[in-house]
């Protein structure tokens, strides 16, 4: 089994692209999640709304929407709950590549990645983070 660096000898180098990981490891989960809402709710939810969806196609109302709403509150509220986390997601990956990380952000990153170099090959992330 090798040596561990000590935390002295961690280059702030090392830290960045560790941090880097770990947030690239961040926007792969948050994706992940939408898809599977989308895979699962998404589906059940234009399922269930079929056939206003065919009725929207031809003639489209508020009215049709409303009533959609009203109607059928769990499949239109699965389908906003989906629109919704995407949005989410890439306003949020949107700021994150416009302004970089707020320093809030940052700082949680780098307590994280402490955290699992601390703990070593104990913890699950730790290759993918720090290896």
């Amino acid at each position: 089994m090798t040596q561990e660096p000590s935390q002295s000898e961690i280059s702030d180098a090392d830290i960045e692209r560790q941090v880097r990981r770990l947030h690239q490891f961040s926007v792969y989960r948050r994706w992940l999640f939408a898809g599977i809402c989308w895979i699962t709710l998404g589906t059940f939810s234009i399922w269930a709304l079929r056939d206003r969806v065919a009725l929207g196609l031809e003639h489209f109302t508020w009215a049709l929407v409303r009533y959609s709403i009203i109607y059928d509150p769990i499949p239109a509220l699965s389908l906003g709950f989906c629109v919704g986390i995407t949005t989410a997601i890439l306003v949020w990956q949107s700021y994150n590549i416009l302004f970089g990380f707020s320093p809030e952000y940052r700082r949680h990153l780098e307590k994280q990645v402490r955290r699992i170099r601390n703990l070593g090959n104990r913890h699950p992330l730790w290759k993918r983070i720090c290896q």
